[in-house]
């Protein structure tokens, strides 16, 4: 059975909250506890409890460091200053005195006080592939990975693989990170979805001094993978870089079922206090129909424009964002030789596109349709082949993946290797094949 899980955000995410909520979902602890004592990583040891944030119960993750480790990541005096000191308990907040329920805490390994100050993606994917999971947890971490680096690399303007940073290479983004991937494939979650993510406004501390909210690496993220970011009031860092890659490495779609069944829920807790209740929220979902796609068909018909002056139109049309444009021969009043000009259009888009269409031809009047659609869930990404990257539109249906080559990718690498473009299109096909079997799509 295909398993959807929606993430929502309103008191937005971290590494931390994600995996108490995927915890709370019902995720095996023993298997995760299983893979954190294989990891070769000294310095931390983990408690899961249940507490309560805003009189509501959940769960808390608490990866603690040791002294040598710890980067002061939920500190909130050293976030923020003493204006956010309640709550501070060994540089992790809480709300005091609302701890509930039964604790287990796991220790790993001896603390030796050996810090990578220098850790990068290579000690990062030694570490995971000295851990004993899935072949599954172990894509889905590294996908995880692979997100925060690049955006860091980004904004540290350097290449990923010389990028040695606090994010990435800290022990408990590290915990976080391979505990969210170890629980999605414990709980066999095939399809997530997330809206949109809510987060803060200000400036926060880091190893670099002070930055803005959302911090460089979230900025990065959000715009990279097409992310909806809603700024709300609230004073500080709702998302996290960790937060924002689980998302960017795991999302399917941004787009709810119109009407759904919730299977289960789990409450994630978060570290550091703010307004509103700080705890992430992950829904087990099946069922429903999705929601309505709706779009508009502009119309016009031109009896006195030459076909250049409609070539033209048509490249800006789909210049200024049209989803479609074509333009057919037909005979109107009187036996007049004509053309009917066609555009699909978000609604958005509406106002933009019938400007376009007035000054550019000489059409007197425009038909409006609104229509709904029915498409394939569907994402684009980049893939590496032997010939050069390759952009390539991935679609799913029954719970599989069809792949298509987007044209001026298969144009170029035709051009840079001299072969045809049916060979070329089924090289891309076949590379995405390969992927898809390794868990990189």
């Amino acid at each position: 059975m295909n398993k959807t899980l929606y993430l929502e955000c309103y008191s937005g995410i971290s590494g931390d909250m994600t995996v108490a909520a995927l915890l709370d979902l019902g995720a095996d602890e023993e298997i995760l506890m299983d893979v954190l004592n294989s990891l070769p990583v000294q310095g931390f040891k983990v408690k899961i409890s249940r507490v309560k944030k805003s009189g509501i119960d959940a769960c808390d993750f608490n990866v603690i460091l040791d002294e040598h480790h710890d980067g002061h990541d939920h500190d909130m005096d050293y976030l923020y200053g003493h204006e956010h000191s309640d709550g501070e308990h060994d540089g992790r907040a809480h709300e005091a005195g609302e701890h509930a329920g039964h604790e287990h805490e796991h220790h790993h390994g001896d603390h030796d006080g050996h810090h990578h100050e220098h850790r990068g993606m290579k000690e990062i994917r030694e570490i995971i592939s000295g851990a004993r999971m899935t072949d599954r947890a172990r894509a889905i971490a590294l996908n995880i990975f692979q997100v925060i680096a690049e955006a860091e690399s980004r904004a540290h303007n350097l290449p990923v693989e010389e990028v040695h940073f606090h994010e990435v290479g800290a022990v408990d983004s590290i915990v976080d990170v391979i505990s969210v991937a170890v629980c999605m494939d414990n709980l066999g979650i095939e399809q997530v979805i997330v809206p949109k993510i809510y987060e803060g406004q200000g400036t926060v501390r880091c190893q670099h001094g002070i930055i803005p909210v959302p911090v460089p690496a979230v900025a990065n993220i959000v715009q990279a993978s097409g992310i909806r970011l809603e700024i709300t009031n609230i004073k500080g860092e709702l998302v996290t870089p960790t937060g924002a890659a689980v998302i960017a490495a795991t999302r399917t779609s941004d787009r709810l079922p119109k009407d759904f069944l919730i299977e289960r829920v789990g409450l994630g807790a978060g570290k550091r206090e703010y307004e509103g209740t700080g705890v992430l929220r992950a829904m087990l979902i099946s069922g429903g129909t999705k929601e309505q796609d709706v779009v508009y068909k502009l119309e016009s018909n031109i009896d006195d424009c030459s076909g250049e002056a409609l070539g033209y139109v048509l490249e800006k049309l789909l210049k200024a964002g049209a989803r479609d444009v074509h333009y057919i021969p037909v005979f109107m009043k009187k036996n007049r030789p004509g053309w009917l000009l066609t555009v699909i259009c978000s609604a958005e888009d509406v106002g933009k596109m019938e400007q376009i269409i007035f000054r550019e031809t000489t059409t007197l009047g425009i038909r409006r349709i609104q229509m709904e659609r029915t498409v394939l869930e569907r994402e684009k990404m980049t893939i590496k082949t032997s010939l050069g990257e390759a952009e390539v539109k991935v679609c799913r249906i029954d719970g599989r993946k069809r792949f298509y080559p987007e044209y001026e990718s298969i144009v170029r690498l035709c051009g840079s290797s001299g072969r045809s473009y049916q060979e070329i299109y089924q090289m891309i096909v076949e590379s995405c094949e390969v992927d898809d079997m390794l868990g990189m799509v």
